[in-house]
Parts: structure tokens; C-alpha cells; sequence
């Protein structure tokens, strides 16, 4: 995390995905069901160590941020 925020365009990615996935209280659905008719998808393995350990970087690196 930068405190200039020059990162942006790093994150911007992951807030795409938090505004498509949120349920909204109007609809009672997200916006990539409105938009596709389907939820979306992680395609995630978690029985290879190497995903989890990314996956796990990624955690910390969401409750830094």
C-alpha cells in the first residue's frame, strides 16, 4: 500500500470485482447476475499448496490495505 496512492491501478481490479459481487438490498442481486444471469466464479484450487499460499498472501495483503 502506498500512502501517495500511485497503487491504484493495482486495486482497481479487486474493487471491480467487490462493487460486481455485492448483493444490492434493492434487487436482492449482484450485479454480475443482473448483467449474465450467473453468479460468478472463482476458478480456485485449493488443493495445490502453491494457490493457497498466494491466496493466503493475498489475505494479508487485503487486511493491510
Amino acid at each position: 500500500m502506498d500512502h501517495r496512492q500511485k497503487d491504484w491501478p493495482e486495486w482497481l481490479a479487486l474493487a471491480e470485482f467487490a462493487v460486481n459481487n455485492k448483493t444490492y438490498l434493492t434487487t436482492k442481486v449482484s450485479l454480475f447476475i443482473t448483467n449474465y444471469g450467473r453468479e460468478m466464479r472463482m476458478e480456485i484450487d485449493l488443493r495445490r499448496k502453491e494457490k493457497v499460499e498466494k491466496a493466503m498472501e493475498f489475505t494479508e495483503r487485503m487486511r493491510k490495505v
